[in-house]
């Protein structure tokens, strides 16, 4: 009884312990990663969403947190459960210097959820212009489609998002 009850009292402090990870992820405290990372936490955790702390640092706009989670090794290609990706996901929020971080520390431009759909669609169906125009310089291509045959044209025009629209059709012409 008492071995069970220390493997709950162990699980119990693990379950605790992640959820401040995760918390500090959320929250951006990249001291507390630079600690955590130098005694052993793996820079690719995953919460049970699939999440990484990557996902959820750039999500949430920490900017340094990022830096410090990328510098020592998390992979800005590890799409959580739904597929989502953190330079999607940075696209989708308009943080434009959190894209700009995730590409120049190596995430593709190309990088595509399980469905297709690339950063630089997200950015255009929200009407991100100045993402849109970054993803373009770094190579992104605007032809490319999705698992539904839908380009970033094509998204921006569904969610009428005008000022995309404008901006990826004068590249057709």
């Amino acid at each position: 009884m008492s071995d069970q009850l220390t493997c709950e009292q162990l699980n119990d402090e693990a379950i605790a312990f992640a959820e401040q990870v995760f918390d500090c992820a959320r929250q951006g405290d990249a001291v507390a990663f630079e600690r955590l990372l130098q005694q052993g936490l793996p820079a690719n955790l995953c919460n049970h969403k699939g999440d990484s702390l990557l996902m959820l640092a750039s999500y949430h706009g920490h900017v340094e947190a990022v830096r410090m989670l990328l510098q020592h090794g998390a992979d800005p290609h590890v799409a959580n459960n739904n597929g989502q990706l953190p330079l999607a996901g940075a696209a989708f929020k308009g943080d434009l210097a959190m894209v700009q971080l995730l590409v120049e520390q190596g995430a593709s431009v190309e990088a595509a959820t399980a469905d297709g759909r690339t950063a630089l669609m997200m950015a255009a169906m929200f009407n991100r212009t100045a993402i849109v125009d970054y993803l373009l310089a770094q190579g992104a291509d605007p032809k490319r489609a999705d698992a539904k045959g839908m380009t970033a044209l094509g998204a921006a025009q569904a969610m009428g998002a005008q000022d995309a629209v404008t901006q990826l059709q004068a590249l057709a012409g």
